[in-house]
């Protein structure tokens, strides 16, 4: 269920990043680089969830300030986000494991910093400025933050299960 204050915003925020931080720390080495059967790896997941951070954050200083807001980003539509995401991994094809969790955990401060820098009426009050659509800023933020990370531990917890599921008995990924 959506957050609806800031206070819910902010525990799921930070519970969230907190179980993801707590895969994160654990995944296997040899698995991090390892692509799937789509091309995308455990740090493009990671690298990809902190970039959305930024999207989101974008938008919303765009929608503040009068700007065109382009979601979801300047010369893409909704509909090739496929595309989008190919064109991000590409662009962040040189981020080692440590350097993609870097940029995840500045930008998940980053995230927290926003919220706590608003009031329920700001996060929950109207449509986020530029966004048009009924989304809030707090939902918004929801989007990039909390449910990120939970669908990205789903996908690192599923890596490893996969691997654990494919290795001899006795030999384990976690």
């Amino acid at each position: 269920m959506p957050a609806k204050t800031k206070l819910e915003l902010l525990h799921a925020t930070v519970s969230e990043y907190r179980k993801l931080q707590e895969i994160l720390e654990r995944f296997p080495a040899m698995l991090r680089l390892e692509k799937d059967g789509d091309g995308i790896s455990a740090r493009d997941i990671v690298g990809h969830r902190a970039h959305w951070i930024e999207l989101f954050l974008g938008w919303y200083r765009d929608g503040q300030q009068g700007r065109d807001v382009f979601f979801p980003a300047e010369g893409y539509k909704w509909n090739q986000l496929k595309r989008y995401n190919s064109d991000l991994r590409r662009k962040q094809a040189g981020l080692s494991w440590q350097e993609a969790g870097s940029l995840l955990a500045g930008n998940h401060a980053e995230l927290l910093a926003f919220i706590e820098s608003l009031s329920d009426e700001q996060l929950y009050g109207a449509p986020m400025m530029g966004a048009n659509n009924d989304w809030t800023p707090g939902r918004w933020a929801e989007a990039a933050g909390p449910s990120h990370y939970r669908s990205a531990g789903k996908y690192l917890r599923q890596c490893i299960r996969d691997y654990d599921a494919a290795q001899p008995e006795g030999i384990s990924g976690a």
